[in-house]
């Protein structure tokens, strides 16, 4: 049943109007120049936001997950090693990913609400003498966590290792919503979808390369066919795509990444931490506690909310929709039925933010939970008006 109540789910996201309208367009010639343009401002545009000047981006018919096969399959060669940290359900399936591909992986198994283990990091590279490590998988924000990792604290660990390893980052979740810089943190991939922080309907993964990433594809041999860089940058060069592109998508994105650009990045990203922390206020009100094990860790796009020992956590979110029509995200993996997850990404202001937790407190309240009606709502409603002045910006 359709509703016009907003989605508090990590993604997809709400939509705009205005970008729902700009993904609905005619059938143009994807050969004309029509399209070249589209593409080409399309890529710009995201390489901003991606803070990088070096790297070349590439839109891909897909999402996350091809991304992240986009990333090893160009780049590395059957029994390469990575190194990654299993931390929450997507960092576990990107590892899943590369050991289908027949890659060696270390995996350093996380507590799930714990981020990457950058000193542990720092020992096995500093260690890898012969340098049989290829790769540095990291997830930068884990959706099923709520926990932000320091991707710049992996780069350093690296640089103290003297490691010439790629740096690969899963950013599905953070990317146009919190500060990610790609040249600043010596980032070589990257992974981006469309439906999150940018707004639009699943079906595009946003990867960015950098040159050392891309030269590495001249030699890697992992299967890849659909997923060649090379053959999309011959391509892309020439304003054109390998094969049929998602035109509506693509113009959706040219919009949204003109739309954050126009907010201002660094207002995009004080928006949804302050819709992030009056959620978090209002999870203290409640006397819950969040995945996320420590203030520094905690995600500004998803809050991870533990309920009770014994508790099927399940129950509020399909409650929540039964009764209310109101969507919040289940637990994954390790936390199926320990957590519900409220997503605060992308189209969201602290006045959406406030229906949210008060169809959450309603839900817990119904299903016997010993909440307050109206405490953490009353708790971000605190903290919002303390902090009007950082206005939110809205999508017209």
């Amino acid at each position: 049943m359709l509703t016009p109540n907003p989605i508090f789910i990590p993604g997809p996201t709400n939509i705009p109007e205005i970008l729902r309208r700009a993904v609905d367009i005619p059938s143009i010639d994807h050969r004309g120049p029509m399209f070249g343009e589209i593409l080409k401002s399309a890529v710009g545009g995201v390489k901003s936001i991606l803070k990088t000047q070096n790297a070349d981006v590439f839109v891909f018919p897909s999402t996350g997950t091809g991304g992240w096969e986009v990333v090893i399959t160009n780049t590395l060669s059957p029994a390469d090693t990575v190194l990654a940290a299993r931390n929450g359900m997507f960092s576990h399936r990107w590892i899943a990913m590369c050991l289908r591909h027949g890659l060696d992986v270390i995996a350093l198994d996380q507590t799930w609400g714990e981020g990457i283990p950058t000193d542990r990091f720092e020992e096995i590279l500093t260690a890898d003498k012969s340098h049989r490590i290829k790769a540095v998988l990291a997830t930068h924000n884990e959706t099923a966590t709520g926990v932000r990792s320091d991707i710049a604290a992996v780069r350093r660990a690296l640089d103290a290792a003297r490691h010439p390893a790629l740096l690969f980052v899963d950013g599905v979740s953070s990317i146009a919503s919190m500060d990610f810089r790609m040249d600043d943190w010596g980032v070589d991939g990257i992974v981006a979808s469309s439906q999150k922080g940018f707004m639009l309907p699943p079906g595009l993964a946003i990867v960015g390369l950098s040159y050392k990433a891309l030269s590495a594809a001249a030699s890697a041999n992992l299967p890849r066919s659909f997923f060649d860089v090379i053959e999309m940058k011959n391509s892309n060069d020439q304003n054109g795509f390998p094969y049929t592109p998602p035109i509506g998508l693509l113009n959706g994105l040219k919009l949204a990444a003109e739309i954050l650009l126009d907010e201002g990045l660094e207002t995009v990203f004080d928006r949804h931490y302050r819709i992030a922390e009056g959620v978090r206020q209002a999870v203290s009100a409640w006397g819950l506690q969040l995945c996320a094990v420590r203030r520094e860790l905690y995600s500004d796009t998803v809050t991870t909310i533990c309920t009770p020992n014994g508790f099927d956590a399940n129950r509020i979110v399909g409650h929540s929709l039964k009764d209310y029509g109101v969507a919040f995200g289940t637990g994954l993996g390790e936390l199926a039925g320990k957590v519900f997850r409220f997503g605060h990404v992308g189209w969201m202001t602290d006045v959406t933010a406030l229906s949210g937790i008060a169809t959450a407190e309603m839900a817990m309240a119904d299903l016997g939970i010993a909440v307050k009606l109206g405490s953490g709502v009353a708790a971000a409603q605190d903290y919002y008006r303390t902090t009007a002045n950082a206005k939110n910006a809205s999508v017209q």
